[in-house]
């Protein structure tokens, strides 16, 4: 026997408006019984589990340890920007002079995630 993975848990303060952003950022639509004021909202993803929100009190603190690494469809120069645009902030650069590395960035409550190089970029 083995557990499945439901969901990834994000904690923050408006759970219907950073679910909004993720909706944006992935391209998948929350929940339809998510509405504004929810407590909890959902983002449904194609495939494997949702990204579940959780309004909770207290703020974020210190660092995830745990995070998403996105893979865009686009370049991930041209997605860093995309993101930037929907209310993400630049936190750290691990792109290498050969086009290797990452792009780290956070949600607008300040949950940090990675932004890889696509698959195209990775067959170069």
């Amino acid at each position: 026997m083995v557990s499945v993975v439901q969901n990834v848990a994000i904690d923050c303060a408006d759970a219907y408006e950073l679910a909004r952003f993720w909706s944006a950022v992935t391209g998948r639509p929350l929940d339809p019984e998510d509405a504004p004021g929810s407590h909890e909202t959902q983002v449904i993803l194609a495939e494997g589990p949702v990204l579940y929100f959780n309004q909770v009190p207290e703020p974020k603190t210190v660092k995830n340890r745990i995070h998403l690494c996105l893979r865009p469809e686009t370049t991930r120069d041209r997605e860093v920007e995309r993101l930037l645009g929907l209310g993400a902030t630049f936190v750290g650069d691990h792109r290498n002079p050969d086009g290797t590395g990452w792009a780290v960035l956070a949600d607008p409550e300040g949950n940090e995630f990675c932004v890889l190089r696509s698959t195209a970029e990775r067959e170069h």
